[in-house]
């Protein structure tokens, strides 16, 4: 069966629906089961002295946990169109497009309309910095920095392994991207605990980040820009992977981002990207919205093509 079209389909319920709230009321999501798996075992086995080969374990244990009901299931998918339709239900839950842009939206909207507060309130859904210490460019910054770094972990990265292993490689990236999110911080509980998890989520979306860049890219109305900012400026960002998306979303829009940053506990110097650049407007979350849809369209497509192409 096709894996491209089973991704595709998957990331077309998720457009069209999402995760429905009465679905989660009444079941959860399957990243808070495993969100609750990670902080079960994190609590237990973060402790002691060889904390880097508890994390390790624990990380393989979940990643697991992840794959083998999905190997498991994916075994009895029947051949053909019916294969591609019940893996594509499946993956669905593991696409996190919709939700993504309804978070950003529910930014861009306050801000537009002179409501600080209101978008302070949205955008700490979605960031760690302490909302209370941005003013409104730096809200934009981070609705928009949001939307360019999990664009490819919520929706190019999980598809693009579950192109590569169906079932199995969207569940296991998804596992991991959960463990980096939870466990993957460099502060003292997770420095050793969370390494393996963050080295393995910096090496799963090394493609992705750098596919979501070059798809903002193209689907912006300066292409060679955004290509050229995010040469110049993606190595600098202080996430081996986070900056191509981001850097690209600079460029295509005309605006900087990253910059420093408040957190609850520090002050973070990072560099500017696209710097010689204006800071977004509120304007430039709703043209940041537009541009990410054209560019999950394109994505879209791509699978649709790829799948086709390569025959049921």
């Amino acid at each position: 069966m096709s894996f491209a079209l089973m991704m595709a389909l998957a990331m077309a319920i998720d457009a069209g629906m999402g995760w429905p709230a009465r679905v989660y009321a009444r079941i959860g999501h399957p990243v808070t089961w495993l969100g609750a798996l990670i902080a079960a075992l994190e609590a237990g086995w973060n402790r002691g002295a060889r904390r880097r080969l508890a994390g390790t374990l624990v990380s393989l244990a979940v990643i697991a946990a992840a794959l083998l009901p999905a190997l498991a299931v994916q075994s009895l998918l029947p051949a053909g169109v019916w294969g591609v339709v019940l893996g594509g239900v499946l993956a669905w839950p593991l696409v996190a497009g919709r939700a993504l842009h309804e978070h950003v939206a529910a930014v861009a909207r306050p801000l537009a309309d002179g409501d600080l507060d209101g978008a302070r309130n949205a955008v700490a859904m979605i960031v760690g910095r302490d909302p209370a210490q941005l003013d409104g460019a730096a809200v934009g910054r981070a609705a928009l920095e949001s939307l360019a770094e999990n664009a490819s972990d919520g929706v190019v990265a999980p598809l693009f392994w579950g192109v590569i292993g169906g079932l199995p490689g969207i569940a296991a990236y998804k596992a991991v991207n959960t463990l980096d999110s939870m466990i993957g911080h460099r502060n003292a509980r997770y420095e050793e605990f969370g390494a393996f998890a963050a080295r393995l989520d910096d090496l799963l979306n090394l493609v992705p980040a750098r596919l979501t860049g070059l798809l903002i890219a193209l689907v912006s109305f300066r292409p060679r820009t955004a290509l050229q900012v995010m040469r110049r400026d993606a190595r600098a960002h202080r996430s081996p992977n986070a900056g191509w998306p981001e850097a690209a979303l600079a460029g295509a829009l005309g605006i900087r981002l990253s910059g420093p940053r408040i957190y609850a506990d520090r002050v973070a110097q990072e560099p500017w990207l696209n710097a010689d650049a204006p800071d977004p407007a509120s304007q430039d979350l709703a043209r940041g919205l537009a541009l990410y849809l054209r560019a999950m369209t394109l994505f879209g497509a791509a699978l649709v093509v790829l799948g086709l192409a390569a025959g049921m």
